[in-house]
């Protein structure tokens, strides 16, 4: 089956299983290479992309630019299964259910799996139109210092918790998540910049 090529957007092909880890990666580090080898291994995902959003809807706070985002992400992430993509500010979308939404409209037959990590699990119901994205794709939730705890007691895992599952169950129809426990990275973008280690933040 040929791969589905448009300009400007990552190749897939009907059958094909696609993680993909949103965020504002400002800047990535060792702790998203870590969580995207894992989620591969653990989940048997075909490929992961990751999503380089203009900017988080949640945080007041202004990213750098994203040119620069990219050219770091890119630059840690060697592994050949993984494609770094600007494919939000191509989508014109900032909420991750508009995104899904439009990915799987221009990529039909394709599974995407939406992977996030723990801290992003605990306040998930704030998202727009949360529920919403747990009715369109599976969610690999990766294990993140310090928040096992309260995102296994979070509203979105109560709320959920008929439809979690295990890793290797969770290509099934959705809503369905599962939790990955994994070997922690304490590495976070916050701390990156508050050490004055990312040359790329606007000031």
């Amino acid at each position: 089956m040929g791969a589905r090529v448009q300009q400007g957007f990552p190749a897939a092909y009907r059958g094909m299983v696609v993680g993909l880890l949103g965020g504002s990666f400002d800047p990535a580090h060792e702790g998203h290479v870590q969580l995207t080898r894992e989620a591969l291994r653990r989940i048997g995902l075909d490929r992961v992309w990751w999503l380089v959003s203009p900017g988080n809807p949640l945080k007041s706070r202004a990213p750098a630019p994203l040119a620069d985002r990219m050219a770091r992400a890119r630059a840690l992430m060697d592994d050949p299964r993984v494609t770094v993509t600007d494919i939000e500010a191509r989508l014109g979308t900032r909420a991750t259910d508009d995104t899904l939404r439009k990915l799987m409209a221009r990529y039909p037959g394709v599974t995407f799996v939406w992977i996030m990590g723990a801290d992003n699990l605990v306040q998930f119901h704030r998202w727009a139109r949360w529920r919403s994205i747990l009715a369109r794709v599976p969610v690999a939730v990766m294990a993140r210092p310090g928040s096992g705890l309260a995102a296994r007691l979070s509203v979105t895992a109560r709320a959920y918790a008929h439809a979690q599952t295990r890793p290797e169950t969770l290509l099934r129809r959705p809503p369905a998540w599962c939790f990955i426990n994994m070997p922690l990275n304490g590495a976070s973008s916050s701390a990156i910049r508050a050490r004055g280690e990312w040359r790329g933040e606007k000031r």
